[in-house]
């Protein structure tokens, strides 16, 4: 039997102020200084659990949640950049509140999700889109790292396209998943099984 390859799914740390409860999509925002307490906390976490391969988005906020990962893991291979691993444009809705997309749109922002699968956000990659950049990282990974552990660092949107694919999902159904900043969920993924194995695990929630 094929042993699993085991994907660690990190989101990035918390955003800068500015970017809370705002569709941030392909703005390129910097941590707020709890985001880097979060990521000196996953380093922690991670300093003796080994992977074999790390993957991630280009984007600024991945790359800082990194940083203090790479101080403590100082003999593993570099990371591999993959631009299709970045966050999903959210198009007019880029930069807006929650509560200035309710003013402005008439909808619910909790239904964004939803709203990808209906193309039911202006200029948006919609849900098709969004999949057909993301799903090619996701087998190259698989293809290159069978029965390996990989970690892929990346965003929320992101992580729950990932999901949808491995556990096929409807991308609106992820909406049941909590995925919060500095999170780990981990997925085992073979040719007869995909098994969700840790869900939102966040190792710097007894941080004061």
């Amino acid at each position: 039997m094929t042993d699993p390859t085991t994907l660690y799914l990190l989101r990035h740390a918390e955003v800068a102020t500015a970017y809370h409860r705002v569709f941030g999509g392909r703005i390129d925002m910097d941590l707020s200084p709890r985001g880097h307490e979060q990521a000196a906390a996953l380093a922690g976490y991670f300093h003796s659990r080994p992977w074999d391969a790390l993957y991630t988005s280009p984007m600024r906020r991945v790359r800082q949640t990194l940083a203090p990962l790479a101080q403590v893991r100082t003999q593993a291979a570099a990371p591999v950049v993959l631009p299709g691993l970045r966050e999903v444009d959210f198009g007019d809705w880029t930069g807006l509140c929650w509560e200035e997309v309710r003013t402005r749109f008439g909808v619910s922002p909790f239904q964004w999700l939803s709203l990808l699968e209906q193309s039911g956000i202006p200029n948006a990659e919609d849900a098709a889109t969004f999949r057909a950049r993301v799903e090619p990282c996701v087998r190259q990974i698989l293809a290159a790292h069978p029965g390996q552990g990989v970690a892929v660092a990346c965003h929320g949107g992101t992580i729950r396209m990932i999901l949808s694919i491995l556990l096929e999902l409807p991308l609106a159904k992820t909406a049941g998943f909590e995925i919060d900043y500095a999170s780990l969920t981990v997925v085992a993924h073979a040719p007869a099984k995909t098994e969700l194995q840790l869900l939102n695990f966040t190792p710097w929630r007894d941080l004061p």
